[in-house]
């Protein structure tokens, strides 16, 4: 298996250094020792890599090629070896996962145990810690960064030997005299890029050695008065400007464009931005861009002058950052922000129309590449400033929210200095902002932040601006992150007509509150009145399906499942759960964070079914994608943890179920209030598993406690206050005190049979527990009457087969556990 650029057929020398690498390499047979090529740009790292890989490839099975410029994008290069290990490719298990499972493959070295990956120009050591696997194969590192030679074994990569220099020359001007050569590599300080700058312009333009040398020495005076620190020898500028007078003779257009390449980031750039736009252009630029025959003539041209690298395959072409910073450099301040502001154009015009829809994601992440370089942020045209917007519409809806974090606070404060903090694009940043706080847990933030821009976006957009009521249905969220469940209702009903009457019925915006509402419902413990509003919010989705996003429908449709279940339908729970994790796999992929919430929710109603094992592996697999996802402080992670823990309980792993539930008790509390909803029904996990291992004693000490903060939120009359009081009449059941169970117990069966109904499952399973007590009380008439009358609504319901009617019929207690809904 074979993934590298290709082969310079002008690569020349570097045997010592080649030969002691493969020396190095050879000596380690037990474990990865990564050997790191380290030096300046131009020095010809890469090209060493690359002829390493390609002389030495009888040697190894699997040869992968590795751009680690952006760490984040490393992942996604390893997840494409997947299948040739037979590892579960990124469409099955996701990126993440795939690339796990490609390290844990070459770790154990199955199918392979020969093979060597590349990491080319990585810079922080720190970022590849856990990306470089240990085994039996062999990883090589390129690299400007000295570090490197701290943390692994490194061998200096220099300029070349003046022999090496005659021999590139020689190969690449064969004209070249053996005097013409050493002066040229005098002059060119043996630095391999500027003497593939020099052979390609003399290659490419007839120029003899001697007339590039009398050219060079012209100049060169003048760059050494100019006295300009710079990373690179002097000679490398030099080269680089003969190069580009030529250019400018033979071809300005040519010049034009590289110009406007330096302008980009280092990365590589789509072919398809360099086309007719709408925003400011220099008008030669203007001209090139509207001639496509012009266009691939220039393209071609910078190639053969060795200033781009182009790749037919990738539709790309790419600047070496040493050449950009010298174009820049050149340039007066007035012309360098010229062309920026052309790039802004440029990649304006690239942006495509719908930064929701997966098949746009690769091509915004091109562009992506390029927004910090082009300091995008700096600009303060409206459709510049748009195009950040929609590439944070592409974040978010990609689910990288990390990403949206970071260039968040980039455009907030850049656009803050020259806009002023009251700025509608600096407000609507704001609220994506915002958004971020409440997704990595952070609610007091949220709240604080969001109501002070909902005040400021009232007063400079209106009332009734879309944006304003995109952040006045976050508000909504960051209540309930707050354990503020009643006024986030009565917040949201008030948001939900708003919305009708300013968007209509049908406008994707209005379907995402009256979501929010069916969760308030929800948590407000009105299952039915839940299930209505998701019901009503996903068919008119159906209806509307071209205007709503899949991240939006797939939303939509987990709050259905969700509240199906709720109401306690767990086997139709389990099919609408299952067909929205299927959509969601397919359009999003199976890392989305909204796909793991829907994954999530399919664990809690395959329990609840019956399914026990199918939930508790799906419960393993959700929550080990969060935590290598997220951490372990993440909400979603803590939620997951709940469910896995709940999970490993209902399959009788009670010892490992609490350890899990006692650590992410803790953890909850540094993410919530102290008096939260979700802290009181974390602890009464805890407290049920402290009773099936043997202490009903603390276990009705941690219940009563979370009884009394429940109830003191949402009074009696709340599933979560039942549910918990019908774990502590079991608490007391095991401690002999039946008189004070059968009472606790009979109040809990009348309060859920008002609430959910006298076929819900909660319902019945506090008959069920209600029954076992009053026949070991010896009140059998009333025992026989109620145990009958159970056995009989589990039977229409969820079947006599069901374990919880299997332990209600044996006279087992039956555990209600808590598993928190999204905020």
């Amino acid at each position: 298996m074979w993934k590298i650029p290709p082969r310079n057929k002008n690569f020349t020398g570097r045997k010592e250094l080649l030969d002691k690498l493969r020396t190095g390499v050879k000596d380690h047979v037990k474990a990865v020792v990564p050997h790191t090529l380290h030096g300046l740009g131009g020095v010809g790292k890469t090209q060493m890599a690359i002829e390493f890989a390609y002389r030495f490839r009888d040697s190894y099975d699997v040869v992968w090629w590795i751009p680690a410029d952006q760490p984040g994008l490393v992942r996604a290069t390893l997840a494409q070896l997947a299948p040739k290990l037979g590892v579960p490719d990124a469409t099955t298990a996701g990126i993440e996962d795939a690339a796990n499972g490609v390290l844990e493959a070459l770790r154990r070295g199955e199918p392979y145990d020969r093979w060597l990956l590349i990491f080319d120009n990585a810079d922080e050591p720190e970022d590849f810690s856990e990306l470089i696997p240990p085994g039996p194969g062999d990883v090589l590192v390129t690299s400007r960064n000295h570090r490197w030679a701290s943390v692994y074994e490194t061998i200096p990569v220099d300029v070349f030997t003046r022999k090496e220099s005659k021999e590139f020359l020689a190969k690449r001007v064969p004209s070249v005299t053996d005097k013409e050569a050493d002066q040229l590599a005098e002059v060119l300080g043996d630095l391999p890029l500027a003497l593939e700058q020099a052979a390609a312009l003399q290659v490419e333009t007839g120029m003899s050695a001697r007339d590039y040398l009398a050219l060079f020495e012209q100049g060169a005076s003048t760059l050494l008065k100019e006295g300009k620190p710079r990373e690179y020898p002097w000679s490398m500028t030099r080269a680089w400007e003969l190069s580009v007078t030529k250019l400018k003779e033979h071809l300005p257009g040519a010049m034009e464009l590289l110009r406007c390449c330096a302008f980009f980031g280092p990365e590589p750039i789509p072919r398809d931005v360099f086309r007719p736009v709408k925003g400011p252009v220099r008008p030669e630029l203007a001209e090139l861009l509207k001639t496509p025959i012009r266009l691939s003539r220039a393209i071609a041209t910078l190639a053969r002058y060795a200033l781009v690298r182009i790749d037919l395959d990738d539709r790309t072409l790419q600047v070496h950052r040493l050449i950009q910073a010298l174009l820049r450099e050149e340039l007066p301040q007035e012309t360098q922000e010229e062309i920026r502001s052309e790039v802004h154009s440029l990649l304006v015009g690239a942006s495509p129309t719908a930064p929701d829809n997966p098949q746009n994601w690769s091509h915004y992440q091109t562009l992506l590449a390029h927004v910090r370089p082009a300091e995008v942020a700096q600009s303060t045209r409206s459709d510049v400033r748009a195009f950040a917007h929609t590439i944070m519409s592409y974040l978010i809806a990609s689910g990288d929210y990390g990403a949206v974090t970071t260039y968040a606070e980039l455009f907030i404060d850049a656009w803050s200095r020259s806009s002023g903090a009251t700025h509608p694009d600096v407000l609507r940043m704001k609220r994506v902002q915002g958004d971020m706080h409440r997704e990595f847990g952070r609610y007091d933030d949220a709240y604080q932040l969001n109501t002070t821009t909902l005040a400021s976006m009232r007063e400079v957009m209106g009332p009734d601006h879309r944006e304003t009521l995109i952040l006045l249905n976050g508000i909504g969220a960051d209540l309930r992150g707050r354990g503020r469940f009643l006024d986030a209702k009565e917040h949201d009903q008030e948001s939900v007509e708003l919305h009708r009457a300013v968007l209509g019925s049908e406008d994707p915006q209005t379907l995402r509150a009256i979501n929010n509402l069916a969760l308030d419902y929800g948590l407000t413990s009105d299952y039915r009145g839940s299930q209505a509003l998701a019901l009503e919010a996903y068919k008119t989705a159906q209806l509307v399906e071209g205007s709503v996003s899949r991240g939006t429908f797939l939303n939509l449709w987990a709050s259905l499942s969700r509240a199906v279940r709720q109401c306690g339908d767990y086997a139709e729970a389990c099919d609408v759960g299952g067909d929205a994790l299927g959509y969601g796999r397919q359009q999003l992929g199976v890392d989305h964070p909204r796909v793991l919430i829907v994954q999530k929710d399919l664990a809690i109603a395959l329990l609840r079914s019956g399914a026990r094992d199918e939930g508790l592996e799906t419960a393993r697999e959700v929550h080990g994608r969060y935590v290598r996802i997220y951490g372990l402080n993440h909400p979603g992670t803590l939620a997951a943890a709940i469910c896995l823990a709940n999970a490993l309980r209902a399959n009788g792993h009670a010892e490992e179920a609490y350890t899990l539930a006692e650590d992410t008790m803790g953890r909850y509390a540094r993410i919530y209030a102290a008096d939260h909803p979700y802290i009181h029904g974390c602890s009464s996990n805890v407290a049920l598993l402290l009773r099936v291992r043997g202490n009903p004693q603390a276990a009705s000490v941690l219940n009563r406690k979370a009884i009394a903060g429940l109830e003191g939120r949402f009074g009696r009359d709340h599933h979560y206050v039942l549910t918990v009081a019908v774990n502590l009449g079991s608490d007391l059941a095991a401690m002999g005190e039946l008189e004070a169970a059968c009472e606790l117990e009979e109040d809990c069966v009348q309060r859920l049979r008002r609430l959910l109904g006298e076929h819900h499952p909660g319902s019945l399973a506090a008959a069920a527990n209600l029954a076992a007590d009053l026949a070991a009380a010896g009140r059998s008439e009333e025992a026989k009457q109620l145990f009958d009358d159970t056995m009989r609504r589990y039977d229409e319901t969820l079947g006599l087969e069901h374990p919880d009617a299997v332990a209600a019929a044996e006279g087992r207690h039956l555990d209600l556990d808590f598993d928190p809904p999204p905020i």
